[in-house]
């Protein structure tokens, strides 16, 4: 299984770009999307960006990594990463109500 990291760029070459995640740089193929502005999250899959994101969109996908690494350390204090849905109950999309 392969699991999307969202990075941030911060500098752009021609097809790639130095990104950040967790304090951690990595050099990014971005042939996929096109060269994008210092600033910009992708969503990166083996050191590929597959997909240019909303800082809101990356702010989720990186809460919802932080509580699984939590999790798989034993910590069930998540749900403050989840505040979108806590609290809220769960509605069927309209293909699935009868």
């Amino acid at each position: 299984m392969c699991i999307g990291i969202p990075m941030q760029i911060v500098e752009q070459h021609d097809e790639s770009a130095r990104c950040l995640y967790r304090g951690q740089e990595s050099l990014v193929d971005t042939m996929l999307v096109g060269p994008q502005p210092v600033g910009t999250w992708l969503l990166v899959f083996l050191d590929t960006a597959r997909e240019v994101l909303s800082e809101q969109k990356a702010r989720q996908i990186v809460d919802a990594l932080e509580a699984m690494r939590l999790a798989m350390h034993g910590d069930n204090r998540i749900d403050h990463l989840f505040a979108d849905l806590v609290g809220r109950e769960p509605t069927l999309p309209e293909f699935l109500k009868s």
